[in-house]
């Protein structure tokens, strides 16, 4: 099979289950988001060591590709095929971050990314996250979009988030907390 088909050389693209979009389209946008963000949570696994944060990434991989999929179908005959993002899937992250929260300083400054590779790949999946998870906003103001989507991409930047905070932790390195010089 052939990786390339030609059909895209138009600037379109085609969804699950046949339809075409322009490549511009803020549909195919925010699945490019969803994708661009499970290449870093990719990254971010490859930078570390944790066994059950690594598996707690590659769970987290799974549903991207959930939520991926979701946005690139708009056939509900198609949709219906799709897994689901579920309620119990936002409780795993939330679970995650009470358990990691447990064993962290009490926050007393922003902080700026930084301070150990891991946590700078675990800041910037976290930016890219809020901007999938505004691409996807964007589109439930004029198309039906499942709003369990945007919660679970909410709570996985706050995951995303404590995550760095927990491996800063682990690593015994200072947090770099933000002063402003303008004081």
């Amino acid at each position: 099979m052939k990786i390339y088909t030609k059909t895209g050389d138009n600037g379109s693209t085609s969804l699950f289950g046949g339809d075409r979009l322009m490549k511009s389209n803020a549909r195919v946008d925010a699945y490019g988001n969803i994708d661009e963000l499970n290449s870093f949570i990719g990254l971010l696994g490859d930078s570390i060591e944790n066994s059950p944060v690594l598996n707690a990434l590659r769970n987290i991989q799974d549903k991207l590709f959930v939520i991926g999929s979701h946005l690139a179908t708009v056939d509900e005959a198609y949709k219906s095929k799709i897994p689901n993002i579920l309620e119990e899937d936002i409780l795993f992250l939330e679970n995650q971050i009470d358990a990691y929260n447990e064993h962290l300083p009490v926050m007393t400054h922003f902080i700026l990314p930084g301070g150990h590779i891991s946590v700078s790949y675990c800041h910037v999946a976290r930016t890219v996250c809020r901007r999938a998870e505004r691409s996807i906003v964007a589109i439930a103001q004029s198309e039906k979009i499942e709003l369990i989507l945007i919660k679970y991409l909410n709570r996985l930047s706050d995951y995303l988030f404590v995550l760095a905070r927990k491996l800063i932790h682990d690593l015994g390195i200072e947090e770099i907390k933000w002063e402003s010089k303008n004081r």
